[in-house]
């Protein structure tokens, strides 16, 4: 879900429209500052929810690598302003070329022209700054990433985080009586955030973790790995092992080819994945697929979306296509209601939340977000649904 890639990844990873979009929203230097505060407090121009609110869609159009992704993801938000209704939007798109400086001069531009919030960019970088530029304004910003570091002050993240997804299976994984775990991790950018979020859900759900075993993104790296991974499961006799990897990394296939070889079969360890394994079928048959717990999206909303998006342009939406369809649809809501402070801090993270492309989610008081989830498994080389994602935010997967 991070902008790294290596040599393995270069020559073996194998082509993923859902790897793809992950990685181009991201592309996330760490260090990044964010702009402090609690969006709650962060205020919000006042509007009139009686008349047409001007919205300002920063994408990346002219950006060689990223053009498909921001045609997409406008034809979405067009697609959300088109269905609503109760409020008028008026969406103006603007070009960031990719650009985190840029990005923040397009942002001070559409404020400039009247923009009341601003959807996008895509990049963490681009949305940092972009926040940083109209911060004075007291204009608010949902950016595409999913990156959290950046999140804070004006500044929220629409995109799936990994805190969310390892919170949801590991709330699952207590449910079903599961109490300690071993992390398998690329040490690397993504892999470091995702050992991050696992532990901080595993104490939050009170399961213990074990250990945290560390690879480099070379065949011998995730060999050795593999080996001591099974070692630390029998040692501290875990029962669940969770991979960070992405399930698209040609790392994967070999973990889960080596980790059962080393002696911790699916029936002797439950397997949970930080990413979505249906994205790879060809994956369903490895040794230590079958059960692996994952989570993914309401699909019956999912695929009413890609319906709709598939009837307006004739083309199949971008896998990051929703997140700004859910962002026109967020603010609609607020503005359908009749309140003048639609657009601030407050209003945004209302509790209750928001009805998305892949069910409901809600934006958080620091910026981040939780979306709903089901959770599913692999059973005869085929994906089904153990937990389905909850309807509201009372449900039982919150």
């Amino acid at each position: 879900m991070f902008a790294v890639l290596s040599p393995l990844r270069k020559v073996l990873r194998p082509a993923a429209g859902v790897a793809t979009a992950l990685l181009l929203a991201a592309c996330d230097p760490t260090g990044m500052p964010g702009l402090g505060g609690s969006p709650a407090d962060s205020g919000g121009p006042k509007i009139d929810p009686k008349k047409p609110i001007q919205v300002a869609l920063l994408v990346p159009v002219s950006d060689a690598q990223a053009g498909a992704v921001a045609k997409s993801l406008e034809q979405a938000a067009r697609l959300a302003v088109q269905e609503l209704s109760g409020a008028e939007i008026i969406l103006k798109t603007y070009d960031t070329a990719g650009a985190p400086s840029t990005a923040a001069a397009q942002a001070q531009r559409a404020v400039d022209e009247g923009a009341k919030i601003i959807l996008g960019p895509l990049r963490a970088d681009a949305v940092n700054e972009a926040g940083r530029a109209v911060a004075d304004e007291g204009v608010n910003v949902l950016g595409f990433s999913n990156n959290p570091s950046i999140a804070g002050g004006n500044v929220f993240i629409l995109g799936p985080t990994f805190n969310n997804t390892a919170n949801r299976l590991m709330k699952h994984a207590r449910s079903q009586g599961k109490k300690s775990v071993v992390i398998v991790y690329s040490d690397d950018v993504p892999g470091q955030f995702g050992r991050s979020a696992i532990e901080l859900a595993a104490s939050a759900n009170g399961i213990r973790v074990v250990s945290a075993e560390g690879y480099t993104l070379t065949v011998e790296g995730v060999t050795a790995t593999a080996k001591a991974a099974a070692a630390a499961v029998r040692s501290g006799e875990a029962d669940s092992i969770f991979i960070t990897t992405d399930a698209t990394n040609a790392a994967m296939p070999m973990l889960l080819n080596q980790l059962p070889s080393n002696g911790i079969a699916p029936n002797q360890v439950q397997y949970v994945g930080l990413t979505r394994f249906d994205v790879r079928p060809d994956l369903f048959s490895l040794p230590g697929a079958t059960g692996v717990w994952f989570a993914l999206p309401d699909q019956a909303q999912q695929e009413g979306f890609n319906a709709r998006f598939s009837a307006a342009y004739g083309a199949t939406p971008h896998p990051l296509a929703g997140i700004a369809y859910d962002g026109i649809s967020a603010i609609g809501a607020l503005a359908k209601q009749g309140r003048g402070d639609a657009l601030t801090g407050k209003a945004l993270t209302r509790s209750t939340g928001f009805s998305g492309t892949g069910g409901v989610f809600r934006l958080k008081a620091d910026g981040t977000n939780e979306r709903a989830l089901s959770v599913a498994t692999i059973k005869d080389n085929q994906m089904v649904i153990l937990d389905s994602a909850p309807k509201a935010f009372s449900g039982a997967g919150f």
